[in-house]
């Protein structure tokens, strides 16, 4: 028998899925040479190192810490 806790589980999955689905993807997987918000040139090894980059490391890590 399943609980309220368990419904309300799948229910935030579903809808975690449903937004990584929908969430806008690179067209192509060629890496920007400038970041897009501080316009600081990107390493090249970061270029080649994650396909269709468009920030530069710390520009990155400021967004992943703002989610």
């Amino acid at each position: 028998m399943t609980d309220i806790i368990d419904v309300a589980n799948d229910q935030a999955e579903y809808f975690l899925q449903v937004a990584l689905d929908r969430r806008p993807r690179p067209t192509c997987a060629v890496s920007a040479q400038f970041c897009e918000d501080c316009g600081e040139p990107i390493p090249l090894l970061r270029q080649q190192a994650v396909q269709g980059c468009a920030t530069c490391a710390s520009c990155q890590g400021l967004r992943e810490r703002r989610r």
